[in-house]
């Protein structure tokens, strides 16, 4: 395997976590960037913080690998666009441990897949979204753009979730229950939905009600 050159975003609790899947798919870290100018120097687990995102961005990053390492979607499509637009580049990252089906489709503008996942057969799964370990995309599911799926979640067969919407960990979208997931959505961990969640929601419990409509999007 050819090792390639990224750098990373973001000096956080996932750092490590999401650096390890890049080292898995082939890449070498060359360095993180924090979002400010305070731990410049530093090391996290061997990886050298080379500056701040300021730094990053007043330099030419054309053709250059990145990889985003917070789980926050808003931040995400932020980073996201800034890179691209100064032509630097987002790779896909699929963990080898990973079950995708042959029958799904995965953009190639930065997803994130991380070990132990599941995509089954004509799921969907757009720019930007991370999905961490032991979620399960059922089929024909549809993943919009940015959404942060979290460990050991459920989205069930027929369920689109809409862009920048925030799946917690261990919750299930029920199959053929829930329609949408609406855009900026939140839906907690360990919640059980039954029903279609709609724009800014966020949604607890089982099964899952809405406690507060998010303001500010």
């Amino acid at each position: 395997m050819n090792t390639k050159e990224i750098y990373a975003l973001g000096v956080g609790a996932s750092t490590t976590v999401l650096t390890e899947i890049a080292i898995a798919c082939g890449y070498s870290i060359a360095g993180l960037y924090h979002y400010n100018d305070t731990r410049t120097g530093e090391h996290v687990n061997g990886m050298r913080i080379l500056g701040s995102f300021d730094d990053l961005f007043s330099e030419d990053i054309s053709g250059v690998n990145f990889l985003l390492t917070m789980g926050e979607p808003k931040i995400r499509k932020e980073l996201t666009e800034k890179i691209t637009n100064a032509g630097g580049i987002l790779p896909t990252m699929i963990h080898p441990t990973a079950i995708i089906s042959p029958n799904c489709k995965i953009s190639q503008n930065g997803v994130i897949i991380s070990p132990l996942v599941e995509v089954q057969s004509n799921s969907e799964i757009n720019d930007g979204v991370l999905i961490r370990s032991m979620a399960l995309v059922c089929h024909n599911a549809i993943v919009d753009s940015y959404v942060f799926v979290g460990p050991k979640a459920l989205i069930g067969a027929f369920v689109h979730v809409s862009s920048l919407a925030f799946i917690g960990q261990a919750s299930v979208l029920v199959s053929r229950k829930v329609k949408d997931v609406g855009s900026n959505a939140l839906v907690g961990a360990g919640a059980v939905v039954t029903k279609s969640v709609e724009e800014c929601h966020v949604v607890v419990g089982q099964p899952a009600k809405t406690i507060k409509i998010l303001k500010n999007y």
